[in-house]
């Protein structure tokens, strides 16, 4: 593993790729799913994201049966597949648990013994609620089992008058169990007491063996929410070029560099916990396209750590598909592979040239795609554009994770901000 260097280490935590080296050293190459899983498990969760921004709850079973018949049978579904992990404690003694870090999702949670139903497969051992001295279980009647229903959108449910939480992902995997308070550890002198969290007794999902998830969304339940005290809801993050690098996940604004540049985040209609974000151009090779800022603007716009591919209008993107196509036109062309339909052969040459990409935000910022954000390399021979269409121009627009690819993503929820700085894992 590489250390983290160069960065505040009070409040940093390392990042890895789910599937990466560092992860997993013991995951089997079967359990690994392949380039066309991950899209297509990315075009599930695109579309749970777009049916819960729509209130199109009749959806959730059509996605499963679409999966089903697409994937091969494995233990259960996936909650997206380009998800990035870091590690924390919980409990005391402390319990080191490896967790997915979600910025579309609120609630925390992580697999508890005794697994009264079922627990997935994880790497680290499962914690043990009865083992800590700090875990004490969140009543029926308090006000935090009364905001679950807000973040999960499920009724509020209790066992015995102990709130219990319920939460379902757009692949159909789930996490079910007691609501409960614990301490949590960041970093060795980062501790925070009565943290809220999900304390998972029934879980299904393949979440690549990581022990649960790290909600850092904009409801009152997330981390940033919880820990708005001392962090003031600030939080950045560098997602690693490759599954064999690393980042990192900071908290709060020590040591956060001038050369970031800020713009404003928006609220998104029924989508609360996202982050809103309004792009208003975007140019190939450094022209800008003639796309309409209403065009961009159409659906809103979020920012996700959790979608792996960027989501444009279909307007948009054909604007995009066809300036990149026109630049790249001396290099023959590949099938498609899944949701991306513009790849192209690479085997005869050893060196190539890409035109730049880049999407430009509100207050003047222009954020340029680092070429391994701009391309998704099946193999040499089918290396493709990563960018896709949305099914029509008022569905969200969603700026993915490879497009964020060595960014340093600043979120700041107190100031309603969202700032980018490039070359942010150096």
């Amino acid at each position: 593993m590489v250390p983290i260097s160069g960065l505040d280490k009070k409040s940093s935590l390392q990042v890895i790729h789910k599937h990466g080296p560092c992860s997993q050293p013991h995951e089997e190459k079967a359990n690994i799913p392949t380039h066309a899983q991950i899209l297509l498990l990315d075009e599930v969760r695109v579309k749970s994201i777009h049916s819960k921004l729509a209130k199109n709850l009749g959806s959730v079973n059509v996605m499963k049966k679409d999966a089903a018949a697409n994937l091969p049978a494995k233990d259960g579904s996936v909650v997206g597949s380009g998800n990035y992990i870091v590690t924390m404690g919980l409990g005391t003694p402390k319990k080191n648990l490896r967790l997915i870090f979600d910025t579309g999702s609120d609630i925390t949670w992580t697999q508890c013994q005794p697994c009264l139903r079922s627990c997935y497969k994880q790497q680290d051992p499962i914690f043990s609620p009865s083992s800590s001295s700090t875990y004490s279980n969140v009543s029926c009647s308090s006000a935090a089992c009364t905001s679950l229903n807000s973040v999960t959108g499920n009724s509020l449910g209790c066992s015995s008058s102990t709130c219990v939480y319920g939460i379902q992902y757009g692949d159909s995997s789930f996490s079910i169990g007691f609501f409960a308070k614990e301490k949590l550890t960041l970093t060795s002198n980062v501790v925070f007491d009565n943290f809220l969290f999900g304390c998972g007794q029934n879980n299904q999902g393949l979440f690549g063996g990581a022990a649960g998830l790290l909600g850092l969304g904009r409801n009152k339940l997330s981390l940033p929410s919880q820990t708005a005290i001392k962090f003031k809801k600030i939080f950045s993050y560098c997602l690693p070029s490759s599954s064999s690098s690393t980042g990192f996940l900071k908290f709060g604004n020590d040591g956060l560099s001038k050369s970031v540049k800020f713009t404003t985040l928006s609220t998104i209609s029924g989508g609360e916990s996202f982050y809103g974000i309004t792009i208003i151009a975007m140019s190939v090779g450094g022209k800008k396209l003639s796309i309409s800022a209403s065009i961009l603007a159409a659906g809103g716009a979020i920012i996700d750590s959790g979608t792996v591919i960027t989501r444009l209008p279909p307007t948009a993107y054909s604007a995009l598909r066809s300036a990149f196509r026109k630049q790249m036109n001396q290099y023959p062309m590949a099938k498609p592979l899944s949701i991306l339909d513009t790849c192209y052969d690479f085997s005869k040459y050893s060196t190539v040239s890409i035109p730049k990409i880049s999407l430009f935000f509100e207050k003047g910022v222009e954020v340029p795609i680092d070429a391994r954000g701009i391309l998704y390399v099946n193999s040499i021979s089918q290396v493709c554009l990563a960018f896709a269409g949305n099914t029509n121009d008022f569905d969200v627009l969603i700026y993915g994770n490879t497009q964020q690819k060595t960014l340093e993503v600043v979120y700041d929820g107190t100031r309603r901000m969202i700032g980018f700085r490039t070359g942010g894992c150096t």
